[in-house]
């Protein structure tokens, strides 16, 4: 019964021995050993063995990137205003034996850094330039905590500044502002409208004249061509018919009607050929009128002296 004791407490005391020297250590993690209080190396991720009672392994450091949110912290600006800035820091262990021996505590310490940082900064700057320009103010952070916290083992990656909130009175002022813009940009693209407007209203009342002038001329132009081709084909027709006096004259005659219509026509200009074409007509008539009654005189004759009607002959 003793023995079984004795074999269970040995067993008991190696399975401590062994639980003190195996230890895992996991992906993207690296452990610190001492060795009797000093720094012995760092274990890299898998399984490594230590010497129990002599070896000891610090906490785990994570080597992946890490995220840390800072509270809104109060900066002044150049022109005296304070504002209240919200920064993340993105940052990586790259040495974990000068991240644990270097600095106490690095995370505090980054934090500490980049609110001292971003003071400098930022209080060389005016409000509008700090709420324009975060990506210069980043820059700038990054640049500076990259270079302090090198020697702790630790790589900043990025700085971004989550939230820039000026003071109220400020914030109002710069409502009123925006609106101001808001609004003066309205006005003007409003304008702008309103000009195009007129300007395509003109260009299209410019057009519709040019059209409807181009009209009047086509139709002017074609209207001279037929009279033009009207008055050719009636003076070939005269000419070809070798026309007479008589013949003109007795088409003026034909046109004193239409001449004579509506009330405006007072006066009446006749032209000399017409007085020497009606001369001639009143000529002719006169001549046709004298033939015949010479011919009717010559049918019907007086009677003889015997009382007969009759002729010689017809006696």
């Amino acid at each position: 019964m003793s023995g079984l004791i004795v074999l269970i407490v040995i067993a008991v005391v190696v399975l401590f021995v062994l639980a003190r020297a195996v230890r895992i250590v996991p992906q993207a993690r690296a452990g610190i050993v001492e060795r009797l209080g000093r720094y012995n190396r760092t274990l890299s991720p898998g399984l490594a063995l230590l010497v129990p009672f002599v070896d000891r392994m610090r906490p785990l450091i994570d080597l992946r990137e890490q995220v840390v949110s800072f509270p809104p912290q109060p900066v002044i600006t150049e022109e005296n205003l304070v504002v209240n800035i919200d920064s993340v820091i993105y940052f990586q262990v790259t040495d974990p034996k000068a991240a644990t021996y270097e600095i106490a505590n690095y995370i505090a310490a980054v934090e500490q850094l980049t609110v001292t940082t971003m003071r400098n900064v930022i209080g060389g700057m005016m409000l509008e330039d700090t709420l324009t320009s975060r990506d210069s103010i980043s820059g700038q952070l990054r640049g500076v905590l990259d270079d302090a916290t090198g020697k702790w083992g630790i790589r900043v990656n990025r700085v971004e500044l989550k939230a820039i909130d000026p003071p109220g009175s400020i914030k109002e002022a710069m409502e009123k502002q925006m609106r101001a813009e808001r609004d003066r940009r309205a006005a003007i693209l409003t304008a702008e409208g309103v000009k195009q407007s007129q300007i395509l209203t003109a260009e299209g009342e410019k057009q519709s004249a040019i059209l409807r002038a181009e009209g009047q001329r086509e139709s002017q132009v074609l209207y001279a061509e037929g009279q033009s081709k009207a008055i050719e084909t009636v003076f070939d027709a005269i000419h070809r018919g070798d026309a007479d006096p008589k013949l003109l004259a007795y088409q003026y005659l034909q046109m004193l009607p239409q001449i004579a219509q509506g009330n405006a026509n007072k006066v009446w200009i006749i032209p000399s050929e017409f007085t020497q074409a009606l001369g001639n007509l009143g000529s002719l008539v006169s001549g046709a009128e004298q033939a015949n009654g010479d011919g009717a005189a010559a049918q019907v004759r007086p009677p003889t002296a015997d009382g007969g009607g009759r002729s010689p002959a017809d006696r």
